[in-house]
């Protein structure tokens, strides 16, 4: 890159820093995080700052179960990208990338720009840019050619987005980067949808691992894509809620550490005598569906008999269907 355009956009983001714009653009806030908090220089053309293999060990073993969720998720999006010169990436909460799908053709490349496990991609080590900057605001992002702080990255288009584990604390970033000039912002629009779409994969699927004798139920909220989901154990008790349930619905951590019924979460609470009644009647239904309408064996399965059993129908004004 030429010194000309390098002093340029160094003036550029300098000029910005020094405007009230901070206040109004999110993009310039991170500029300013990364000028004056992190002490960055937008000319700094240092290499990309690696861990070592240990090091990378380590960060990779501290979310191995999350990054073995994800595999799937990474090949899918991958197969979505990798053919238009992406690479994908993986990152820890402290930015470094863990896991990473990319065509061979392209390694050296993306090697040479950092685009690698182990490099660090923290706002702190690289300023302004997709990862680092998407863990910061805990957001979906594109950080698109010149709206990179250092400009020697300018040449990347990297589209991130968080996430959350089953507890809903953050834990990674999922991202595409490239390197290709002819990118467009509209292009890099496209690839957020499916980045954002594989990191809502990533974490129902971690959710329903982490709560895998639970059942899963999606939150009644407006976003059906938002991964709003809750888990309810067998006694119709909520056990967890994604990041985006605890959000849509004002779960807290509170509300999950005390038994909280279903119903009365998703609003869907009945009061009176007829609770009760509704509560057997649902489980004399179940076990007549079990045994195909049988009521001897429905009885059998109860632990009652059949003259109780079917006084209990007549009760509750159950009609077998079979």
């Amino acid at each position: 890159m030429g010194e000309d355009l390098s002093g340029y956009h160094a003036d550029r983001i300098q000029a910005a820093i020094a405007s009230d714009a901070a206040a109004k653009s999110a993009l310039i806030a991170s500029w300013r995080r990364s000028s004056n908090l992190h002490r960055l220089d937008p000319a700094d053309c240092s290499p990309a700052r690696y861990l070592t293999q240990l090091e990378l060990g380590q960060a990779r073993q501290r979310i191995e179960p999350l990054v073995r969720t994800a595999q799937s998720s990474l090949d899918r999006l991958y197969l979505a990208v990798g053919g238009v010169g992406c690479c994908v990436l993986l990152a820890d909460c402290d930015g470094v990338p863990v896991e990473r799908r990319g065509s061979p053709v392209d390694d050296e490349t993306f090697h040479s720009w950092g685009l690698w496990t182990g490099s660090v991609w923290n706002e702190e080590s690289q300023g302004t840019n997709g990862i680092g900057t998407c863990l910061v605001e805990q957001r979906a992002l594109t950080i698109h050619r010149d709206q990179h702080f250092y400009t020697c990255n300018t040449g990347l288009s990297c589209t991130t987005a968080p996430i959350y584990d089953h507890q809903g604390d953050l834990v990674a970033a999922l991202d595409v980067s490239s390197c290709r000039a002819d990118l467009t912002e509209a292009f890099a629009n496209l690839i957020s949808v499916a980045v954002v779409d594989a990191a809502r994969r990533i974490e129902a699927e971690n959710f329903r691992i982490a709560f895998s004798k639970a059942r899963i139920l999606l939150a009644p909220v407006a976003d059906k894509g938002s991964g709003a989901l809750i888990a309810v154990d067998s006694d119709d008790l909520v056990v967890g809620a994604t990041r985006s349930a605890r959000l849509a619905l004002g779960i807290t951590q509170e509300c999950l550490d005390k038994p909280t019924p279903a119903a009365d979460l998703l609003g869907w609470a009945k009061n009176g005598p007829e609770v009760l009644a509704e509560a057997e009647r649902g489980v004399l239904q179940r076990a007549l569906a079990r045994t195909d309408g049988n009521v001897s064996a429905a009885a059998q399965a109860l632990g009652i008999s059949r003259a109780t059993l079917h006084r209990k129908l007549n009760r509750l004004d159950v009609h077998r269907s079979h």
